[in-house]
């Protein structure tokens, strides 16, 4: 019986072996014929069979254990003309084989959703919304210029504090807690004062991620989200540009080959190059004179640089480079600048005849802020170090194993002084390492992908186990329940308290040395911000056209550390820590056509913290929030295109005030003069901190556009654009000591130049 047992096993092992031998790999990378761009999310299979893939971020796709034997290799996507090549699979081989789509010289009517279906029932997608530089370009813009800060407050979860100093805070997390990519560089502010525009340049994105929550060990040393940004290489068959002028501000792209793309070689060298500039606080004081006689105060200049080299099999060397300047100044109140610069590489190889990919990236950067509110008091931020990661990736027939590892160096120093004229400073050298591995694995109805992060604080001694988990289950081809889950750190945190709803003054500080628990004088040996996400929900297909999702979502945040706003003696620790949670369900409707886009997000959150004394509501706890995005295209051709934006939200939590007495800070000493000299008026808060709301906010804008072609590559776009289209007067905040309500901004209209060349 032995004897029969071992025969049929030695059998099933030639055979598996047998098999095994006759089945052989092909992969590549699918490119733009004209530009040389990749094809994102391309649909790539063989004809006549079930063996097949779509392109990923950088165009690539990989078939695997595909029996020996001749096929046809055809690619699909939408706005191209479909291509078939013949292909000789070879036993134990894997065959490299580009393609070069060519796009429809004719608009068709029919839209190819093949590769889309396909991405959403391979790929787990939990809290992951996919941007794109033409869904940018849908939202209206301030001044008819689309930028991906305007994108990101109409997206479920994400939650926008206002015009000018808004900042993002993400399904409860706030934007200390925020990752911002940028082709694997650390941005540490992606956003300027006013907050319409963001440092990026529409024209150079390739993608967006946009993780709210339960994002996989890929991504570490955030506790909350992370917006992962991957530009695009420089055109690599000619030169280029785009050149756009509005009221707000002036931009110039220029792109070509260095080394032209030559489809049998497969080299490749081309660069990319950018600036803009807001003159805002010129234009201003003429065109919106209405707004403040002196002008807006905001202006910025921002530049980034890439080159990039390309080899044949997909190889590939990028070199960048960016520097991004921010200035503020409120005539007699305060004056703020910042300035960011970095600079990097990162790499991509394809050993040939073997299933391994190898990434990397190499990335230092600097970010410095200085604000002077004219009361003695300035305060100053500098954060600035070094990113190195390497990551290697096996593609396997039902999935695929990524893992890698991170090194990150970087110096935090910070100089303030609080109300009582009691300073606060920090200068802290930290170094992390971490390693991460993600496997994903896709059979038949179920997908799931497990992945694990170590992370090392080095200059905190504390060691950070992160298992994280997402899962996704095809119920039938329209319908999918997902979850996603895991444990998130970080170090870095905010310098400025988040009790104040109205802040120019972006800092970053290191976890101290030495912390207490909530309301207690009892040392915490964890120094690390953690916490927990648990995210479930669902996707449905309902039509072919129109998708519809929901994800609710829990967020624990078992110690969070800030500034002590409340230290009134040199004893009182600099930092306080509390507890938080954030919880609620995120709406999502999409219907994309051929003329028509549509767009309908809903969210319900509640944010709380808990500082041992009570717990209350942040400041950016916006119960509700929905926003309406619809885009049609107008003509024959679609030359015209009208935008529109509706946004709602209900009303911030706020502190109640309970009356006011004179505050004298005694700066001489004894020798003050109580008696005579008048002191501040001081203000007395509720107990029940944010016990209050403001009124609801809501805004309505719209664009138009017309576009000129002269010739395939050469074309003008003239738009027009309303901003709070019926002038409602949204509350930015109160002057508690001027007793005056202080709004938003109001109507803006513009008119805007676009010529692409």
């Amino acid at each position: 019986m032995n004897r029969k047992i071992l025969l049929t096993s030695i059998y099933l092992l030639l055979v598996t072996l047998l098999f095994a031998q006759n089945t052989g790999s092909i992969r590549g990378f699918v490119y733009d014929k004209d530009s040389g761009e990749p094809i994102l999310f391309g649909n790539v299979f063989l004809d006549g069979t079930t063996y097949g893939g779509t392109t990923d971020l950088s165009g690539f796709y990989n078939i695997s254990n595909v029996p020996a034997g001749s096929y046809t290799l055809t690619c699909q996507y939408i706005g191209y003309d479909s291509i078939g090549v013949k292909v000789d699979i070879l036993d134990n081989r894997i065959i490299d084989q580009s393609l070069y789509l060519q796009e429809n010289s004719t608009k068709l009517d029919v839209v190819n959703v093949t590769a889309k279906k396909e991405e959403a029932q391979s790929d787990v997608r939990v809290s992951v919304v996919k941007v794109t530089a033409k869904q940018i370009k849908a939202i209206p813009g301030l001044g008819g210029e689309a930028d991906l800060a305007q994108y990101l407050q109409v997206l479920p979860g994400v939650i926008f504090t206002g015009d000018q100093g808004g900042q993002l805070y993400i399904r409860g997390g706030s934007p200390i807690q925020n990752k911002i990519l940028l082709d694997g560089m650390t941005v540490y502010n992606p956003f300027h004062s006013i907050g319409f525009f963001s440092v990026f340049e529409t024209e150079i994105i390739r993608n967006v991620d946009v993780l709210t929550g339960g994002f996989n060990a890929q991504y570490g040393g955030r506790t909350s989200a992370v917006i992962d940004i991957t530009s695009r290489d420089g055109n690599k068959k000619r030169f280029g540009g785009n050149l756009g002028v509005n009221p707000f501000q002036a931009k110039l792209l220029l792109e070509g080959p260095i080394i032209k793309l030559d489809e049998e070689s497969g080299t490749s060298m081309s660069f990319i190059l950018t600036g803009k500039h807001s003159y805002l606080a010129n234009t201003s004081k003429t065109l919106y004179s209405y707004v403040d006689s002196t002008g807006l105060p905001y202006s910025f200049t921002d530049l980034y640089g890439k080159v990039s080299l390309n080899s044949k099999n997909g190889s590939k060397l990028n070199l960048f480079g960016f520097n991004y300047r921010d200035k503020v100044n409120f005539e007699g109140l305060a004056g703020l600048d910042w300035n960011s610069i970095g600079l990097g590489t990162n790499f991509k190889l394809v050993p040939n005849n073997s299933p391994l990919i190898i990434g990397g990236h190499v990335a230092f950067s600097n970010y410095s802020i200085n604000l002077d509110e004219g009361d003695a008091r300035p305060r100053q931020s500098d954060i600035g170090g070094f990113d190195i990661g390497l990551d290697f990736t096996t593609y396997f027939t039902d999935g695929d194993f990524k893992y890698g590892i991170e090194v990150n160096g970087f110096t935090t120093e910070f100089k303030s002084r609080n109300a009582l004229d009691l300073d606060i400073e920090q200068k802290e050298n930290n170094t992390e390492l971490a390693a991460y591995m993600k496997y994903k694995y896709s059979k038949g109805k179920l997908v799931i992908e497990p992945s694990f992060r170590a992370h090392y604080y080095a200059s905190l001694s504390n060691f950070s186990l992160e298992p994280r988990l997402g899962m996704k289950v095809n119920i039938t081809d329209g319908l999918r329940f997902k979850l996603a889950g895991g444990l998130f750190s970080q170090n870095l945190i905010s310098a400025v308290s988040e009790q104040d709803v109205v802040n120019l003054f972006i800092g970053f500080l290191s976890t101290p040395d030495q912390l207490f628990k909530p309301n207690s004088n009892e040392e915490t040996s964890n120094k690390l911000q953690k916490s927990i996400h648990a995210i479930a929900g669902f996707e449905i297909d309902i039509t072919k056209d129109l998708e519809f999702n929901v994800e609710p979502y829990y967020k624990y945040f078992p110690q969070l550390i800030s500034i002590n706003r409340n230290k009134l003696t040199t004893s009182d620790p600099d930092f306080a820590t509390e507890t938080g949670r954030a919880y609620g369900v995120d709406f999502l409707a999409k219907y994309d056509t051929k003329r028509l886009f549509l767009w309908v997000a809903y969210s319900l959150g509640y944010v709380f913290r808990d500082d041992g004394f009570q717990s209350y509501p942040t400041h950016f706890d916006r119960r509700h929030n929905a926003n309406v995005v619809s885009t049609y295209k107008l003509g024959k051709g679609g030359d015209w295109e009208v935008s529109a934006r509706w946004n709602l939200g209900s009303g911030f939590p706020f502190t109640l005030t309970q009356g006011f007495y004179e505050y004298f800070d005694f700066a001489d000493g004894i020798d003050a003069d109580y008696i005579t000299e008048n002191g501040d008026l001081g203000v007395i808060y509720s107990e029940d901190r944010n016990s209050g709301r403001l009124p609801f906010y809501h805004r309505f804008d719209l664009s138009l556009k017309k576009t000129i072609e002269f010739s395939k590559y050469t074309k003008l776009q003239i738009y027009s654009s309303v901003t709070n289209v019926y002038n409602r007067d949204n509350i930015f905040y109160f002057d508690r000591i001027q007793y005056e309500r202080v709004n938003q901004l109001p109507i803006l209209p513009s008119l805007g130049l676009n010529l692409e060349f």
